[in-house]
């Protein structure tokens, strides 16, 4: 993906596919922007891509928390989504909706759901092996 150039007609889609590649490449230091081309697409590419070299990049955001539902409801009509979304939508559609109600109505603490099954699972931050011990004292914080 070093010199690869891809487009996107949409510039959240284009950040979104950036941010899933910087974590995707957070151990090689290789990172991503999003810039808007001159055909008018917006661009995804390497931040070191000789064809972009001291170019303006769209800034990324470091968190995603305050996503709207517009942004998801973009995310929910792509008929090409970015396979990390439609990992993510699929885990929440498959639930039946009394479950997803009984989620929001008692706040249940997803995060804290994750982060007991990342600490099962005896791995790191960065997806290294540690043990199980020691992936606890990662991931229950």
């Amino acid at each position: 993906m070093k010199n690869e150039v891809i487009s996107y007609p949409s510039l959240q889609k284009a950040r979104d596919h950036a941010l899933w590649l910087n974590f995707q490449n957070r151990l090689n230091h290789q990172r991503f922007g999003a810039i808007l081309g001159s055909s008018g697409k917006h661009l995804v590419v390497s931040l070191d891509h000789p064809s972009f070299i001291g170019e303006k990049f769209k800034k990324l955001p470091k968190s995603l928390k305050r996503m709207g539902y517009d942004s998801i409801q973009e995310i929910a009509m792509d008929t090409d989504p970015l396979p990390f979304w439609e990992t993510i939508r699929g885990m929440i559609s498959i639930l039946d909706g009394e479950t997803l109600r009984f989620i929001l109505r008692y706040q249940i603490p997803l995060e804290k759901f994750i982060r007991f099954e990342l600490s099962a699972r005896g791995y790191d931050l960065d997806n290294r092996w540690c043990g199980f011990e020691k992936a606890k004292t990662i991931w229950l914080k």
